[in-house]
């Protein structure tokens, strides 16, 4: 059997979302703010399921046609899946009931229905009866013929019911948890020096026995369940169909895709579970999980923050001190770069350029990229102020933007009403750049600005990604990016635009091959004794050819050193090199900048510990 030469891609994936568990496991991290690890860790688990298990199924399903250079054996990978993930969600309990305890130490306390006095209970049976009892409809199992379609985002109460005396033949039944339309947390009254919380389907636990009075039962119970679904949207070859109607056509069917796994409360009803396997038409070859009561735990990340008498505020981001005190970002620009870092410098100072830029007489167009947006987008509105005060104003769309697909179409429809040039991106590619260049006439003379990105147009995740934003007018970058969009208003017929970019390294018009060509020379130098070192920052390495280069480049001396939060697929230690460095950073904020820098001083190691005052930052040694 030939020597592993590169980590699984899916097992490395694995190994990150650990590091988010480890951040909620240390105490040095304030409680409310563990308690959101664990829901990031939650969020990021179903998303692997309806993307990279998905994908790994259909890898099965297609055969020896379905095997990728990182999967050779799909079937193996999937099992060893379903082996780290139980232990991981073993080690999730055990933090969740670690942190249960640090809860009750600062009088916080998250009761079940079987613990309300006679207060809660009251409170609880007048909210069931205000806000829940309109928002749910229960399905009686046995009675429908064609099981119904579980939504992969939604969790479910499976419901036995029975009569004490058995004169009535059990029953099952299924009731959605409205969570996406109520609060899953319901602070209850409570005494003065404590603070009770109770769940959303706790609420609805406590009032079965009002929810199936009419059926003559008298013993109920209910466990928490929940489906995942594949994910992947198929887009069909219908050359008669657009691509909009494709995509729609694919959210459709991404409501009803194959499921991927099945989690549930391992104290379920044997019967029921059984029933529900069987009805659901899975096997215990698919991903059949047992978890504690609670489920759905990215709702978490919205643990009540009132109920903690320590409060940690995030800080607030602050303007960059070249913009601090200008009367127009433009004006700073158009004389010097400036490199915004979020979330430490406000994302205010892209709306404002783009605001003023609407209002200034002497622009006349303005191009941008957009991948993922915020729900109520400044962007968007900046776009739409600009065509009132005619500019022209083109944008970007990436419809294929995963879980974003339908928020895209609809900022579309938005954007067209408006009079904005829309362009949905590259057929069988996605459009994953973020730029922008604004064209102004100075003295009848064309004048280009704007910016290049790591981070979305989105002022509700640059407060918590962590990227770089560079506001400039420099010739050589805004006139590459001016052949970008030239090249995206027309990819089919414009792929020279690409490969005339001189400064900027372009997807897929030979980065790679670029890339290849700068670790090369630092090969080159090291060879010549001269100093040659790598340092990248990136959120993943998986290309086989790259990692091979660069596994090329420490054998001949070359340093590198490389920040690498996710998936991380290179092999640190070998015995035929020993200057490679690699770590991940897992913090209060999300790693999202690239940064790849080349012939830094020759240093041996200069990746340090985290600074002090961050607290609760994961640093781990990658191997």
């Amino acid at each position: 059997m030939p020597k592993q030469k590169t980590i699984v891609r899916d097992i490395s994936w694995l190994s990150f979302n650990r590091r988010v568990l480890q951040e909620a496991a240390d105490d040095t991290v304030p409680l409310r703010e563990r308690i959101k690890f664990l829901g990031i860790f939650s969020s990021n688990l179903d998303e692997f399921f309806r993307v990279r298990v998905a994908t790994l199924n259909r890898m099965i399903a297609l055969g020896e046609k379905g095997k990728m250079h990182l999967e050779i054996n799909p079937r193996l990978i999937l099992e060893e899946i379903q082996e780290k993930v139980l232990e991981q969600q073993k080690e999730f309990e055990r933090i969740w009931n670690e942190i249960l305890r640090e809860l009750k130490k600062e009088k916080i306390f998250l009761i079940s229905e079987t613990k309300l006095n006679r207060l809660q209970q009251k409170f609880v049976l007048d909210y069931f009866n205000d806000e829940i009892r309109s928002n749910i409809v229960p399905l009686m199992l046995e009675s429908i013929s064609e099981f119904p379609v579980l939504n992969d985002k939604s969790i479910y109460l499976a419901c036995t019911l029975s009569k004490k005396d058995k004169t009535i033949a059990k029953k099952f039944a299924l009731v959605s948890v409205p969570a996406r339309r109520l609060p899953r947390f319901l602070i209850l009254p409570s005494n003065q020096n404590e603070k009770h919380i109770i769940l959303l389907e706790d609420v609805i636990r406590f009032c079965l026995p009002n929810i199936f009075s009419f059926f003559g039962y008298d013993t109920f119970s209910a466990a928490i369940i929940k489906v995942t679904r594949d994910a992947e949207i198929d887009i069909d070859n219908d050359v008669s169909t657009s691509l909009i109607q494709k995509i729609e056509k694919g959210l459709k069917n991404r409501k009803k895709g194959k499921t991927v796994r099945f989690v549930y409360d391992k104290d379920i009803d044997a019967s029921l579970l059984a029933y529900l396997v069987k009805r659901l038409g899975l096997t215990h070859k698919d991903n059949l999980i047992p978890g504690g009561r609670i489920h759905n735990f990215k709702d978490f990340m919205n643990f009540p923050e009132s109920v903690f008498e320590k409060k940690n505020p995030r800080k607030k981001p602050f303007a960059h001190p070249a913009l601090k005190n200008a009367p127009r970002i433009t004006d700073v620009v158009l004389q010097k770069d400036v490199l915004l870092n979020f979330p430490y410098h406000s994302f205010d100072s892209v709306i404002d350029l783009l605001r003023e830029a609407a209002i200034d007489p002497d622009v006349v167009s303005i191009k941008i990229t957009c991948y993922r947006l915020a729900s109520r987008s400044k962007i968007i509105n900046a776009l739409t102020n600009a065509v009132r005060n005619g500019k022209h104003v083109t944008a970007v769309l990436e419809l294929r933007a995963r879980f974003d697909e339908e928020a895209n179409l609809e900022w579309k429809v938005e954007l067209e009403e408006a009079g904005v040039k829309v362009l949905i991106g590259v057929p069988d590619m996605k459009v994953h750049a973020k730029m922008c260049l604004i064209k102004k006439m100075v003295q009848g003379k064309p004048l280009l600005y704007g910016f290049v990105s790591t981070g979305n147009m989105n002022e509700q995740t640059s407060r918590i990604y962590s990227d770089h934003c560079l506001l400039t007018a420099e010739k050589n970058i805004m006139a590459d990016v001016n052949r970008i969009f030239h090249y995206l208003e027309q990819p089919k017929m414009r792929p020279h635009f690409l490969r005339a970019c001189k400064t900027l390294i372009v997807s897929p018009a030979g980065m790679r091959s670029q890339l290849m060509q700068l670790i090369q020379k630092e090969i080159d130098a090291a060879k010549a004794k001269k100093p040659a070192a790598i340092f990248l920052k990136l959120n993943s390495l998986s290309d086989e050819i790259l990692i091979e280069k660069l596994y090329e480049a420490a054998k001949s001396g070359v340093i590198i050193n490389m920040v690498v939060r996710g998936i991380f697929c290179m092999l640190t230690q070998n015995n035929k090199f020993k200057d490679v460095y690699a770590i991940s950073i897992v913090d209060e904020y999300l790693e999202h900048a690239r940064v790849m820098i080349f012939t830094m001083p020759a240093k041996k190691k200069y990746l340090s510990p985290a600074p002090t005052g961050w607290y609760g930052t994961s640093i781990t040694v990658l191997k």
